[in-house]
């Protein structure tokens, strides 16, 4: 699974956007219990790159429900 950039994570709907946080979240999983359990793992900078990705898309949800709330206040 490639690694999202901010353009490409705005451009997706949420629900694309929750459906890929699970996907990432499950692969993170399996990733760490594959480390914990003495396995090799062929790209230890993948786990890297999967929580920077998560973090990208919770920051836009949480923009997009900043902006949502700011909208219903005016």
């Amino acid at each position: 699974m490639p690694i999202l950039r901010m353009s490409e994570i705005r451009s997706m709907s949420s629900e694309d956007r929750a459906r890929r946080l699970i996907e990432l979240k499950m692969e993170l999983m399996k990733l760490n219990a594959t480390i914990k359990a003495g396995g090799t793992v062929e790209n230890y900078s993948r786990v890297r790159e999967i929580k920077r990705t998560i973090a990208r898309i919770l920051t836009v949800q949480r923009e997009e429900e900043l902006k949502l709330r700011k909208a219903v206040s005016k």
